[in-house]
This record gives structure tokens, sequence and C-alpha cells, in this order.
């Protein structure tokens, strides 16, 4: 009578450990598809007896993604705790079995950025990538798309035809909250000045819009100054911020539509000028939570990037499923924080 086939036999004849096999099996912790199926090939060549099992596993199995992230200025805290709840919320997807790739771009051009689009996605299967809106990086995604690899914008969209998709907090929204805010809390009518990193971030371009509409239809007695740029840059928002406050006495509010919170900051509170003037910036992280305890600043706009993260997950698994056949748009609804509840 012929011995019937041991999970050793099994596991000698897929050349892998007795362990990996009863992970197949009992799926107590994930296992490589490509190791999975090389069980189930020994098990079909042996006429293992549960081979049907095998295969159901395999069946039941989430599919193996590589998902690439591609975020700005590495040293930043916001990235660095953006990039980390992306890689969490990758391991934990249930619809996938996924692996996190995390690049940064710490040169801001969109030559570098496109670039370094078409160099990770080259080893993943989509991405998720923060850039600015510009022919070279809507060129990267239209070739990523021809490539099977889906491309989404994160925290500002982009007009590039090709893209996946959006996910991010309403720009439109968050402009209109920071003039809520300074119209409804200034000591006074008077002049508010804008600081914008660049108007190749989409959704500066539309918070500061959105801005200028609601003093324009709710408290017409201000006046909004012409927006400076920063690029982001604590240095350079420093520098402008003391100027706004040299070059107008009567400055009532300032309004921070993109980065460079810390240099603004930094300015209001060597001049300090933190109590008669009334700021509104983006993001709750260390510095910010400071200076609204400190009484610097009186409103931030944040984005939950757990939720930001888990999202993001869901329309890249989903993407690549094939269940996504048109542009996704996913606002998530940001958190406003005061002096009084951080």
């Amino acid at each position: 009578m012929k011995r019937r086939p041991t999970i050793e036999d099994l596991a000698r004849h897929a050349g892998v450990s007795v362990a990996t096999v009863d992970r197949v099996l009992n799926k107590r912790h994930p296992v490589r598809e490509g190791t999975a199926r090389r069980v189930l090939a020994a098990a079909e060549a042996l006429g293992y007896h549960a081979t049907g099992l095998l295969r159901h596993r395999l069946a039941e199995a989430p599919p193996q993604r590589t998902l690439g992230f591609l975020l700005q200025k590495r040293d930043d805290y916001f990235y660095q705790a953006l990039g980390a709840e992306l890689t969490a919320a990758t391991r934990a997807s249930r619809a996938i079995e996924g692996r996190a790739v995390l690049e940064f771009v710490d040169e801001l051009i969109p030559s570098v950025i496109a670039a370094k689009l078409r160099e990770i996605g080259g080893k993943v299967d989509a991405v998720a990538a923060v850039a600015v809106d510009h022919p070279h990086v809507s060129a990267a995604i239209a070739e990523l798309h021809e490539k099977g690899v889906p491309v989404f914008t994160l925290l500002s969209d982009l007009t590039a035809p090709a893209r996946a998709g959006f996910l991010g907090i309403d720009s439109r929204k968050a402009g209109r909250t920071a003039a809520w805010c300074i119209s409804r809390t200034a000591q006074r009518p008077g002049k508010v000045g804008i600081l914008v990193g660049s108007h190749r971030y989409l959704g500066q371009e539309l918070a500061e819009i959105s801005f200028r509409s609601y003093f324009r239809e709710h408290a017409p007695d201000f006046r909004l100054l012409e927006p400076l740029f920063n690029l982001d840059d604590d240095r350079i928002a420093y520098e402008a911020t003391v100027d706004l406050l040299h070059g107008n006495p009567d400055l009532v509010g300032i309004y921070v539509a993109g980065g460079g919170m810390e240099g603004v900051i930094d300015a209001l509170r060597d001049e300090q000028a933190g109590h008669r003037v009334v700021a509104v910036c983006n993001e709750l992280i260390p510095e910010t939570r400071a200076a609204l305890i400190e009484g610097l600043i009186d409103l931030v706009i944040s984005t939950p990037l757990p939720l930001l993260a888990a999202k993001t997950i869901e329309a890249m698994a989903a993407a690549l499923a094939g269940a996504e056949t048109g542009l996704r748009q996913v606002e998530i609804q940001a958190e406003l924080y005061i002096s009084e509840n951080v």
C-alpha cells in the first residue's frame, strides 16, 4: 500500500519549512503568494490529501500589493506622521496583503517630482503622492496610467486627467472657515495678510480664493492684502510675516494657506503680535499645538491623518481590484483646534 504523503514530504517537495506549510494551511500568518502557490503545486504533484484545502486557502487569501507613497520634505514632522500612518494602514488592510514603499522629495521642483514619480511607479502597483500641479507631473502620471499603475493625489488635487483620484480635506471649506474665524474674532476691521506656499498647489489656491470670497460676502469692511509666497519654507514665512507686521500697523489677521507655519509662529512671538493679530494655519503638529496654548495662533485647520491614510489604502486597493473605473474624489472632514480643545 502506497504511503500517504505527509506534511514533511510536502514541505520538502516545495522547498519550504513545515512551519510555512502550516501557515498556508491554517492561515496563522501571511505567506507570500508565490510561496503559497509553490506549496499548492507540490501538493498537487504529490497527491497530498489536503490539496483542496490549500486551493481554498489560496483563493481566499488577499492579493499581495506593493503601494508607493511619494511625500515631501523628509525632515518635516507632518510628512513623517503622514508616512507612518500610510505605512500602518497598508499593513492593517484586509483587502490586500500590503507592503508600503515610502519616499520623500526635498526639492519641490516639478521635473524632480515627476522623475521620482516615474521611479517609484516602476516598483509598485499603485502610487499616492503629494505634488504640485504642473505639466511635468501630469506627463509622469499619464505614463504610469498607461502602464497600469494608478496614481492618487493627496492633500492637494491636480488637473492631470490620468490621475485615479484625490483624497484630502475640502480646501474651499478650509478657506471659508479661516475667513469666518478672522472676521468674527478680530478686534476691529483692518488688513488681513495671506501666505501661500505656491499656487501650483491647487488646494492652496482654492483655499485662498474661498477665503477672499467669504470676506466679500460677509465682511467687506476688511481689506485683504495680496498673497505672499513662502514656498512652504519656514525661513521665508518668517521674513514675510515680519514684513507684514512692520508694513501694516493695522494688520488684524493672517491666514497661512499652506506650509511655513513654524516661521509664522516665530515671527508672531518675536514681534509680540500674537494677541493683536488673529492667526489661522494648517495641521496640528507640536509647534502649532504649543502656539495655540501660548496664544500666538487662534485656529488650526487639521487633516485627520489616520482617516486619510485608511481611505487612501481603501481607494488604492479598489483601483487595483478593478472596482474603480472613474475618478475617485474622497473629501475628508477637517478637524478644528483652538487653545481650549488641544
